[in-house]
């Protein structure tokens, strides 16, 4: 069964870039030429989004693939298929990777095992409940990468084909 997603290269050392899409190429069995831009939230480094079509599990071979660079961030994203959920994969050189699965409408589902943990920290007094479910969710991710995922001019458009 295949699914796709959408690999977000947020920020890249220039010399960096062909690695990436070695990685990738590598993950996919297929050359990969990927359309770098600079990214402007961070002079000096570039941005490429790559919309890929693969066996389920495919975004978690891509995010291992990408992980170890430390100065690279990113995001790989799956769509659900019939036998398996959606996925998230977000990378920031100081916060390490976050993963999530997500439903059909890109919910976060959080196994009830992790909301129970996250509970029985909070209620020994080891951290605050909220900043749990946020960890949970991926807020501190999100609010790391925001900067990054603005394109701006001259940043390739990518069409939705599908409305849910």
């Amino acid at each position: 069964m295949t699914t796709r997603g959408v690999l977000y290269v947020h920020s890249a050392p220039r010399a960096m870039c062909p690695h990436v899409e070695w990685a990738v190429a590598g993950v996919l069995g297929a050359r990969v030429q990927l359309d770098w831009i600079r990214q402007p939230a961070s002079p000096g480094t570039w941005r490429s989004e790559f919309s890929w079509r693969g066996e389920a599990g495919t975004a978690s071979k891509l995010a291992s693939a990408l992980r170890g660079w430390r100065m690279l961030r990113f995001e790989v994203t799956a769509e659900p298929s019939p036998t398996a959920e959606g996925e998230r994969y977000s990378a920031t050189p100081e916060l390490g990777i976050f993963h999530a699965v997500t439903g059909m409408h890109g919910d976060i589902l959080v196994p009830e095992d992790r909301l129970r943990a996250a509970l029985a920290r909070s209620l020994s007094g080891e951290t605050q409940l909220e900043a749990e479910v946020a960890k949970l969710l991926g807020k501190p991710w999100d609010d790391e990468l925001e900067p990054f995922r603005y394109a701006g001019e001259g940043a390739p458009v990518r069409w939705l084909h599908q409305v849910v």
